[in-house]
């Protein structure tokens, strides 16, 4: 389905940075520190089993209001050294920083499922699982930064709820994300915008996330699992 997505702009970089070995994906209101990059590359070159790294994310604006560029600045000027550079297991990638590498890909002929429309919620974790299935997939603790989570140019409400309730069971079916989570994410979420609907934060769309739930539900009793549906809200 030819819907414009996070999905189909992350294959377009990996069709066009088809001779690189690691590719990594930075939200544009994702602000690194210094030695990011150089941490992430030790890091793959020191052990070929690592598929997948995300760096630790010091504040994220994604998960409130979200935060201004003096501020994010001011977060990661504040930061101490890192403890320990030993790579973590990580579950998945976080969309927002993440490094693939790019040979495997390539052999497995790996896609980010662009059914996952617009907002594509949850593509991070489907692809990551997907090719973390083959090797590692780490947290690198001297790979930081801070997410400013920008409110805007997000769209409707209503499509972000729809995903919310369909792409985990998508995922869950698919195989690489566990039913018991995808269930517990979407009790989550059902329950956080219920609660706030009546009374919602002015950076959230909670009233049209409500809608989007609900009729995600609803095409759920009915058997319909597309992702591609929330195109339709």
């Amino acid at each position: 389905m030819a819907t414009p997505s996070t999905t189909g702009q992350r294959n377009l970089v990996l069709d066009t940075a088809a001779l690189c070995d690691v590719v990594v994906f930075l939200d544009d209101d994702f602000l690194a520190e210094p030695g990011y990059l150089a941490a992430t590359a030790r890091a793959m070159a020191a052990d070929p089993a690592i598929l997948v790294s995300t760096g630790v994310v010091l504040a994220d604006g994604a998960k409130g209001p979200g935060l201004s560029l003096a501020q994010g600045r001011a977060v990661l000027a504040a930061a101490r050294p890192a403890v320990s550079a030993a790579p973590v297991t990580a579950f998945n990638g976080y969309g927002c920083n993440m490094a693939i590498r790019l040979g495997t890909v390539r052999s497995l002929g790996l896609r980010f499922d662009e059914r996952l429309v617009f907002y594509a919620w949850y593509e991070d974790i489907d692809f990551t699982r997907r090719l973390g299935a083959h090797g590692r997939i780490v947290r690198l603790a001297e790979a930081r930064g801070v997410h400013l989570g920008v409110k805007i140019g997000r769209g409707p409400g209503r499509r972000l709820g729809y995903s919310q309730v369909i792409n985990p069971i998508y995922l869950a079916r698919k195989g690489c994300y566990p039913w018991r989570r995808a269930l517990t994410s979407i009790a989550r979420h059902l329950a956080i915008n219920a609660m706030r609907a009546p009374r919602p934060e002015s950076y959230i769309d909670r009233r049209g996330r409500l809608v989007g739930n609900l009729r995600g539900v609803w095409d759920l009793a009915r058997g319909h699992v597309a992702p591609e549906r929330a195109a339709l809200l």
